[in-house]
């Protein structure tokens, strides 16, 4: 079962509203000073580390909130300064920074202190599913609460206040801009097409590189072989609800034989939101969990990622960004449509041949890792949705991205020419 859900995350930040209020009368009368400030839902990585490359480089001052002592000594392996996110030193820190960098929510440095603040919101992923204002599960609160309909109110109201604070929303191109527009409530001065900087992991260096950097957080799970296949499956968050395509024991048959089969290896990648029996009943070496608590960015291992199979993961579009063969399993896409909702209809991105079971995702990923044709097809539509989403793929969506902050008034570090 998922370990979070809207309903419960939306109960709790109900019951802090005085501790944001504190905050905010705070924010009033504390001066904020030039420190940049970096969290991520998702642990050390992703866009916010990308970005804070680029301004640690310009000579700012920075900053990472540490959201666990997991985050923190994955920080000091990088060379990177942190404080934990929960507590006063974490508040202090968000309400004296000058720029603070989220990925997913405020909640990713210390919810209390960012009021005012410069807030930079990197997002974590080019919508597919609906999201933010356009999803009705983002003010939703547990059942047979009193009230739950002013209470929703309530929440959409909170939720469009936050969205007001960001500044600056980077878009990987101008259809994904539109749809972060609806979400966030924000207008096209603040959502820029810059490109997103988590994926320019994907576009530096050599492709021989980024392979071998990719096989290196691979091994974490033991070893990967020159030659051997490389599967990765992610399915999505489903809000509390069990994954109605966790495989059964004889299914995980089946697939321990198609890797067998074709001398490959299955890596399941859950969501850091959720839990799931994802696990074949018997050990194989063959399946490995890729969970974030062993790799809290998965971008930079996809080079070495020979099939992507998911159901609604934004991780379809960057992907073919390296032209790799996506295999669609969503059992569930017209129930999750007219509960959660998409942009546009699920067929423009996965087709109308989607497997809805795994004997169909096998038979698909069978075609793929033995037909060169079918191998190629499947490239060439992954590198085509790509290319309609991202509109920059030359490693550079970061600094765009900090080009865009100091065109909106943040000044360049002191002592810089």
């Amino acid at each position: 079962m998922a370990s979070f859900s809207f309903g419960s995350g939306n109960a709790a930040k109900l019951l802090r509203m005085p501790l944001y209020a504190a905050g905010r009368i705070a924010a009033l009368l504390i001066p904020r000073g030039d420190t940049w400030v970096f969290g991520c839902g998702a642990g050390v990585g992703d866009g916010a580390l990308a970005l804070y490359r680029v301004a640690a480089e310009a000579g700012h001052p920075v900053l990472w909130l540490a959201r666990s002592p997991r985050d923190a000594e994955d920080a000091r392996a990088l060379g990177i300064r942190t404080v934990p996110r929960d507590g006063i030193r974490g508040w202090w820190a968000t309400i004296r920074a000058g720029v603070v960098v989220v990925t997913h929510g405020l909640g990713d440095v210390n919810r209390y202190g960012s009021s005012g603040a410069f807030v930079v919101q990197l997002w974590h992923g080019i919508p597919l599913k609906r999201i933010g204002l356009d999803s009705p599960i983002t003010a939703q609160v547990p059942p047979g609460i009193p009230g739950a309909a002013l209470l929703r109110r309530l929440l959409t109201a909170m939720y469009r206040g936050a969205a007001q604070r960001i500044q600056v929303l980077p878009a990987a191109s101008h259809r994904s801009r539109g749809r972060l527009e609806s979400a966030f409530g924000l207008g096209d001065d603040r959502v820029v097409v810059t490109g997103e900087p988590r994926v320019d992991v994907l576009s530096l260096g050599s492709a021989a590189q980024r392979r071998a950097t990719a096989t290196t957080l691979l091994t974490r799970t033991g070893p990967v072989l020159t030659g051997q296949r490389v599967l990765l499956y992610a399915p999505t968050w489903r809000d509390g609800a069990p994954d109605p395509a966790v495989p059964t024991a004889a299914q995980w048959v089946e697939i321990v034989r198609l890797l067998e089969t074709h001398d490959a290896i299955l890596f399941i990648r859950s969501h850091p939101l959720g839990a799931g029996a994802y696990a074949p009943p018997w050990s194989s070496g063959r399946v490995r969990m890729l969970n974030s608590d062993l790799l809290a960015d998965v971008t930079p291992a996809l080079p070495r990622v020979d099939v992507l199979i998911t159901d609604y993961s934004s991780m379809a579009y960057d992907v073919g960004l390296l032209a790799t063969p996506v295999v669609y399993l969503a059992p569930d896409a017209e129930q999750y449509a007219r509960e959660r909702g998409f942009y546009g209809r699920y067929s423009d991105v996965a087709g109308d041949d989607h497997a809805t079971d795994w004997p169909a995702a096998l038979a698909q990923l069978d075609a793929v890792l033995s037909d060169d044709a079918v191998r190629a097809e499947r490239s060439a539509r992954s590198a085509e949705l790509s290319a309609h989403m991202h509109a920059h793929r030359d490693g550079q969506n970061a600094r765009r991205v900090y080009q865009a902050i100091r065109a909106r008034g943040i000044p360049a570090p002191k002592g810089a020419r």
